[in-house]
């Protein structure tokens, strides 16, 4: 193979996001007999989620300025071989220990998504590098959905060590294909500097936190509805487990179009108007979702249809506030990839453990409502703060 030497095709950077994204939730069918297979609590294994989570954040936080001083390639490629090692110790793990400490390497396999937007950005403008990231978006919205499917069919035909052998073969295979087709897209004049300065300017920025902000609440929104969704499907409406993904994916296909709506007005309209847009409607339909509760006409298909509008909402919001929070400083688009995706992640860890403990007793619809209106209200707040911040900013240059 010969080593690339220019900028990867967006195929390349969809696989890299979506390895990532299965890579989280694909033994999620499989807790129960790795548990079983290795003599271990449910509880312990249980790390394998929630540890991972917390060491992906951890890995971007770390990743994103590295791959502003050395460049993204070298990076994504070491990220890679670490996955791809840690993916097969999983596979033969013969304690829960050897597994959690694998698992916790696979973490490094983050880099696809935190590097693939900053990648994207390092060769287009603000509004295209949004468009871009809306195509992305789709992946990442289909991703989630197909990872425990793929898993429990492994997990049924091979046993559970075999999902962990195809991560590791896709990992192989994505680093053999970003060797060839991912050149570097780091300007030689951006990795040189005061990297601490260029940092501490970073997160000094209002316009920055603005839309890093907008992207956690907007995504905590979702990641609350994952969290209470299915105990209200069950227990309010006695939908069965063969309904059940219909209606909670209902958000993801949401999703899916708003992203493609995204790329499509970023075209004719600013990346942040298109975002505020996204805010407004995810609140709208929320608030159209209390309107059906209050007039008593509670049934699944219009609970649920209201909150399709939070996944049609995040679509159209987050490929323009991770798009504008790579423009404030783009020689640092690395960084702020990193530190926007490692705060998502801590936040829908907060969010996801508050939404349980709310659901916790007797569980209520309007409550899961009112939780997802004021994630996406506070991401509202957000998007306008861009507005204002930019207004104010032309009226000072002029």
């Amino acid at each position: 193979m010969r080593k690339a030497t220019t900028p990867p095709a967006l195929s390349t950077l969809i696989l890299m996001t979506a390895t990532s994204v299965v890579t989280l939730n694909m033994i999620v069918p499989s807790l129960a007999n790795i548990a079983r297979d290795l003599e271990a609590d449910y509880a312990l294994v249980g790390l394998a989620l929630g540890g991972y989570l917390a060491v992906s954040a951890a890995v971007q936080l770390g990743l994103g300025p590295l791959a502003d001083r050395i460049g993204r390639r070298p990076v994504l490629l070491a990220a890679l071989a670490v996955f791809t090692l840690a993916s097969l110790g999983c596979a033969v793990a013969q304690t829960v220990w050897m597994l959690l400490a694998f698992r916790m390497l696979q973490a490094a396999v983050v880099s696809g998504y935190v590097l693939s937007l900053a990648i994207v950005r390092d060769t287009a403008g603000e509004a295209e590098a949004a468009r871009l990231l809306g195509r992305i978006g789709m992946a990442m919205a289909l991703a989630p959905m197909l990872g425990p499917m793929l898993g429990s069919v492994l997990d049924a035909a091979f046993g559970w060590r075999m999902a962990f052998l195809l991560l590791a073969v896709a990992g192989a295979g994505l680093w053999c294909l970003a060797w060839s087709d991912l050149g570097e897209t780091l300007r030689p004049s951006a990795g040189t500097g005061d990297d601490g300065g260029r940092l501490a300017a970073l997160l000094r920025e209002p316009l920055f936190w603005c839309h890093a902000l907008c992207t956690a609440f907007s995504t905590g929104a979702f990641y609350i509805f994952l969290a209470g969704a299915p105990r209200i499907a069950t227990t309010v409406f006695g939908i069965g487990t063969a309904q059940l993904g219909v209606y909670v994916g209902s958000i993801t296909a949401g999703f899916v179009a708003g992203s493609w709506l995204s790329s499509r007005l970023v075209g004719r309209h600013p990346p942040a108007t298109v975002m505020l847009m996204g805010r407004m409607l995810a609140c709208l339909g929320l608030l159209a979702g209390l309107a059906v509760i209050a007039m008593g006409h509670l049934t699944p298909a219009l609970y649920f249809g209201c909150t399709v509008f939070v996944g049609l909402g995040n679509g159209m919001t987050t490929p323009n506030s991770n798009a504008g929070a790579m423009s404030v400083r783009p020689r640092l688009a690395g960084s702020a990839a990193g530190i926007t995706g490692a705060l998502t992640v801590l936040g829908g860890a907060l969010t996801t453990t508050l939404t349980g403990l709310a659901l916790s007793g007797e569980p209520s619809p309007t409550l899961l409502i009112l939780l997802m209106l004021l994630a996406s209200f506070l991401g509202l707040l957000a998007a306008a703060a861009v507005r204002l911040n930019r207004a104010a900013s032309r009226v000072t240059s002029t």
